[in-house]
């Protein structure tokens, strides 16, 4: 199962119950989907839904390491490809390539960081929420419109 696929799923968890996602789903979620082997690049590519240009950026840019293969082809462990699902979602949700990289000096460096990688972690949590909040409003909005226009709005807060 792809991580899209999870996180297809834990939305609509959400959506269905109304609560949280269940603390599973996320270990789940990142896990990277239950991977247990090493994969080549064009598997973590479609397993991610990212290029493999992508991948190798993280890696020349220092965010993980990658084993090769004796021809010398990347395999991704299934601690990389953790840390590639972890990464991803904190691109899309907008954090910033040099926070990443602090954040993974902050993981490498070990334990003692935690605090630091704590208080990254709930600022970024702080931002995306408020992004949600703007969103919302957003998504009212242009559901007004569309109701103004005589289209059919959904329900502006779902």
């Amino acid at each position: 199962m792809s991580v899209d696929d999870l996180m297809t799923k834990a939305l609509a968890a959400l959506g269905e119950a109304g609560g949280p996602i269940s603390v599973e789903l996320l270990h789940r979620m990142a896990d990277g989907g239950g991977v247990d082997e090493p994969k080549s690049i064009a598997e973590v590519a479609e397993l991610l839904d990212v290029t493999a240009h992508t991948l190798r950026y993280y890696e020349r840019i220092g965010l993980l390491v990658v084993d090769r293969d004796a021809d010398g082809h990347r395999r991704y462990s299934p601690e990389a490809i953790r840390r590639l699902v972890f990464l991803t979602r904190m691109r899309l949700s907008g954090m910033a390539i040099r926070d990443l990289q602090h954040y993974v000096e902050l993981v490498d460096a070990g334990a003692d960081t935690v605090p630091e990688r704590l208080d990254m972690l709930v600022e970024h949590r702080d931002t995306i929420q408020r992004q949600i909040r703007e969103l919302t409003l957003s998504l009212a909005a242009t559901e007004y419109k569309i109701a103004t226009y005589g289209g059919r709005a959904g329900d502006p807060l779902s």
